[in-house]
């Protein structure tokens, strides 16, 4: 693949992250790059990363050897998240706590699938947590391990996000990522990772492996989000919450809910559309526009049909209507073969006064006046009765909730 280096976005302790482009496709993503001949741990993450798929987790994108510069270099392909680290985020900007939710279940069911899959991420940080278009995500496998691998893998992270039993030097497995979790959500919330008292790593690692604390809870949070951090960070990692637990407790549940009632019901695509209108008029039974009447006076379609005629519309009519464009010497569709001409507004009064439907001759007899009501209530442009003629693809329902919410936008 031939691409592109461009400008560096991230430095870890031993590979440099840089934005790169696909000569082909103009294709944007990221590339890990180190010497190759120090390249051990980014090889092994390739093997890891190369193993896993997951929209909670940076994805993997390929690797290759070039020579830049005299050096033979080894760069790993990875997914571009243009929203950068939490930890760059929250430098700018704290997070409330309803964002710091969406983010934590995403970085969770990213954290779930890494365990049962067999893996310890080891680092869970904000500055490991990118945020994109659809949501946050995982990276920096760099200190990632099997959990098979037990000691024979060194204890490798952050002090200040490391769990108790990982500052003694006697475990790092699920339940650590777990306490990181904890630290994370306190560096969301104040915008600088726990313990930040602490002078120096050492300081750090001696006080949270030995001394029995655990890092302060914001006082701000909610007493769920406060429970939430209780099961995370638990000085005994056989107490702490796993992943999947996690994902069920109130704090995360909760917004889960929240999310799934903004679309229990159907998103209108237009005015057109009942449940659009229904949600206008609060009542204790199904809206019934035969009805329209029995709605509460103060509701936004009284108030539309208080500007409509004065007598009650039945909507159970559902003759047939033409299809007439009342411009100017303008051509017309009808629902048959031949087309109709339209000169003027007499002629298009004609086509209704002829019409058999007394709904349709009050409804167009009352345009007029609407359009009086429309134009003494604010300097606007009248209506013409042509900017109320309904297109034979809408029933009558949807045109009288059309012309009128024009008219009340102008209102």
């Amino acid at each position: 693949m031939d691409w592109t280096r461009g400008k560096t976005i991230g430095r870890g302790s031993f590979a440099t992250v840089s934005a790169a482009l696909v000569h082909r496709t103009g294709e944007v993503f990221a590339v890990k790059s180190v010497e190759y001949s120090k390249s051990e741990l980014l090889q092994r993450e390739d093997k890891i990363l190369s193993s896993i798929k997951c929209p909670h987790i940076v994805s993997y994108k390929g690797c290759d050897v070039t020579n830049e510069n005299g050096k033979n270099m080894y760069n790993l392909f990875m997914e571009y998240v243009s929203g950068g680290a939490v930890s760059d985020v929250i430098q700018k900007s704290l997070l409330d706590e309803f964002t710091i939710k969406s983010y934590m279940r995403s970085i969770i069911l990213g954290l779930e699938y890494l365990h049962l899959e067999g893996l310890v991420h080891c680092d869970i940080k904000g500055s490991n947590i990118l945020i994109g278009l659809d949501g946050a995500k995982i990276a920096d496998l760099g200190c990632a391990k099997w959990i098979n691998e037990g000691k024979e893998m060194p204890i490798s992270g952050t002090p200040l996000f490391m769990a108790p039993e990982v500052a003694r030097g006697d475990d790092q497995g699920f339940a650590a990522d777990i306490w990181a979790i904890g630290c994370t959500v306190i560096e969301m919330a104040t915008g600088h990772p726990p313990w930040v008292d602490v002078i120096d790593p050492v300081s750090a690692l001696y006080r949270i492996g030995f001394s029995g604390e655990v890092p302060e809870f914001p006082s701000f949070l909610s007493n769920e989000a406060k429970d939430f951090l209780s099961n995370c960070l638990r000085k005994d990692p056989k107490e702490r919450m796993t992943a999947t637990q996690l994902l069920k407790h109130p704090f995360l549940d909760s917004h889960s809910k929240q999310i799934q009632n903004l679309f229990r019901h159907n998103s209108p695509t237009s005015i057109l559309d009942s449940d659009f209108w229904d949600s206008m008029g609060e009542t204790e039974s199904p809206l019934n526009l035969t009805h329209i009447g029995y709605l509460n006076s103060n509701s936004p379609i009284e108030r539309l049909k208080r500007l409509s005629c004065p007598i009650t519309p039945n909507w159970t009519i559902n003759d047939d209507w033409v299809t007439i464009r009342c411009e100017q010497h303008a051509i017309a569709t009808t629902s048959g073969s031949d087309s109709v001409w339209v000169s003027d507004d007499e002629e298009a009064e004609e086509l209704y006064e002829g019409s058999s439907d007394e709904l349709v001759n009050n409804y167009f007899r009352d345009i007029n006046s609407i359009c009086s009501i429309s134009t003494s209530r604010r300097d606007c442009n009248s209506f013409s009765r042509r900017d109320f003629v309904r297109s034979s693809n809408v029933t009558k329902h949807e045109h009288f909730m059309l012309s009128f919410s024009t008219i009340l936008l102008e209102l």
